[in-house]
């Protein structure tokens, strides 16, 4: 890790860890506050991790839509249980469960985002509409957290360049990245398409396969 960001990961506040029995397998739980912006982030942890490299690591920003009700309007709820199944199958690695909603503006405006979204405007514009950029998001915190749980370096699932590039910058070694692609549904192409043609995110966008009708 890079010493620029040691301040500001002394300063994170950490607080009590407890074991975490999931669908997915035992992880450990662990609780931190940025105190930089107040948000409350975990980290679920499997195996040991203080101390290792090339750790398999997710950053998921938090979706309620998605990972909670399971929308379809996006890929969320896909990539955080594709990332569980991942990360329960390595001998170590870290999901960073990050309270970013909306990419970072939050469920009231994510959800007048989606009405402007229903009325023609993709992702980005709608958030360029409601005054926000098309991401608001920061992994300083996320920088932090991994330095404060020892880790050394990580492969990082996901195919948004924007992470690799922060976490770098915050001082974390990347080793590899990992894709994690879901495949397209006709309610959330055009939304994939829009990440990878508007936010440069590296996916691939097949065709959606048209449904088999039922005999």
């Amino acid at each position: 890790m890079a010493d620029d960001t040691g301040e500001l990961c002394d300063n994170i506040l950490r607080g009590t860890s407890a074991r975490l029995p999931t669908r997915y397998g035992q992880f450990r739980i662990h609780a931190f506050v940025c105190p930089f912006s107040g948000e409350e982030h975990v980290a679920l942890v499997r195996g040991r991790v203080e101390g290792r490299e090339d750790v398999l690591v997710r950053l998921h920003s938090e979706c309620l839509t998605g990972d909670v009700f399971g929308s379809e309007r996006c890929d969320c709820g896909e990539q955080l249980d594709a990332a569980m199944k991942k990360i329960a199958k390595a001998p170590q690695g870290v999901l960073l469960y990050l309270a970013q909603e909306g990419r970072g503006i939050g469920i009231a405006n994510k959800v007048a985002a989606y009405h402007l979204q229903d009325h023609g405007v993709d992702t980005v514009d709608a958030n360029r509409l409601l005054g926000f950029p098309a991401d608001l998001r920061s992994y300083q915190c996320a920088a932090c957290m991994l330095r404060v749980l020892g880790v050394r370096s990580v492969r990082l699932m996901t195919n948004n360049p924007a992470k690799i590039e922060q976490l770098e910058a915050h001082g974390v070694r990347v080793t590899e990245r990992i894709p994690l692609e879901i495949p397209a549904k006709a309610s959330n192409r055009d939304y994939l398409l829009t990440k990878k043609e508007r936010m440069h995110h590296l996916l691939r966008v097949g065709p959606v396969s048209a449904p088999r009708a039922r005999r």
